[in-house]
């Protein structure tokens, strides 16, 4: 399914939930994985001195560093390079670390990147407290040409590969360009893949809220739009289930995510009918990255 795969780490213990499934991805499709760590941020122009990602502390980046800090990822890593290291290969950067990212996965035309949904602090609760995501995560998922595999808390149900897909829609652009990686994925690897919708009752039309009678008209038209622009395209494939539930809607999909046992759910980065260089996150995926048990695939491009 991946051949190619890119880890991108701060080598902090904000990055440990990510880099179990990323070695374990890794593993399970004999691929290739370049374990990505950038050194810092030029402190002016093309210096050789840096702004330390971790410490915060100026360094020059000479061979004593780089072995230094090559030396200390890989202790970090240590147990994982263990058992895939013969196919693991450690890459340093220096730059902007969503720069440095993107053009590294353009590069080597990577297939998945995989990464927290905060790489910036040490405290791997960060995301969840301030309830945003990374600006390094949101700016990658925003623009790589493969999908961002966001991984913010222990995964429980994932290490046996994916079994329970779970991929929301919209019916959105943006949407679709997200099922056609649910659906490859879920045909690759045999898994089940859970199709769901969630209707937003919380938002007021001219101040009146949607009746039964509204939200069961919407529910029949996305039964409709569901076998149209998705079911047509299973051809042969049996293994999926429609679901489609009323509420708000980050937390309908986690609620359902729960309930499947889902190791995985698929999500559009955004909504919004615009290029995916301009358009920021999505209010319900944010949350759901910050939220879910399992990781969130965000996808920008088909």
């Amino acid at each position: 399914m991946f051949k190619k795969i890119l880890f991108a780490t701060s080598a902090s213990p904000a990055c440990d939930n990510a880099a179990k499934v990323a070695f374990d991805l890794a593993k399970r499709n004999g691929a290739k994985l370049y374990l990505f760590h950038v050194l810092g941020v030029p402190s002016r122009g093309f210096s050789t001195t840096v702004r330390d990602l971790r410490s915060g502390e100026e360094e020059s980046v000479d061979t004593d560093y780089r072995a230094w800090v090559e030396e200390e990822v890989r202790t970090t890593y240590a147990e994982q390079f263990k058992e895939y290291g013969h196919n693991t290969v450690l890459q340093l950067a220096v730059g902007v670390p969503a720069t440095e990212i993107l053009r590294f996965a353009r590069k080597e035309e990577i297939d998945l990147i995989v990464m927290g949904a905060n790489t910036r602090d040490d405290d791997p609760e960060s995301a969840r407290a301030r309830s945003v995501v990374g600006r390094t995560m949101e700016k990658v998922a925003r623009l790589a040409k493969s999908p961002v595999l966001i991984v913010n808390r222990p995964c429980t149900t994932c290490w046996n590969l994916f079994s329970n897909i779970v991929y929301c829609t919209d019916f959105s652009k943006a949407a679709d360009h997200a099922f056609r990686f649910a659906s490859d994925t879920a045909k690759a690897i045999g898994a089940k893949l859970y199709i769901f919708h969630a209707f937003d009752i919380t938002t007021a039309r001219l101040g009146v809220f949607p009746g039964q009678a509204d939200i069961e008209r919407h529910i029949e038209k996305a039964n409709e739009k569901i076998r149209e622009r998705y079911l047509s395209q299973m051809g042969d494939y049996d293994n999926y289930a429609v679901e489609i539930w009323e509420g708000t809607p980050y937390v309908e999909i986690l609620k359902f995510a729960r309930e499947k046992q889902a190791d995985l759910i698929v999500m559009a980065h955004h909504t919004r009918d615009m290029e995916p260089e301009e358009a920021p996150i999505g209010s319900t995926v944010e949350q759901v990255v910050i939220r879910s048990a399992c990781p969130v695939a965000s996808v920008t491009r088909a």
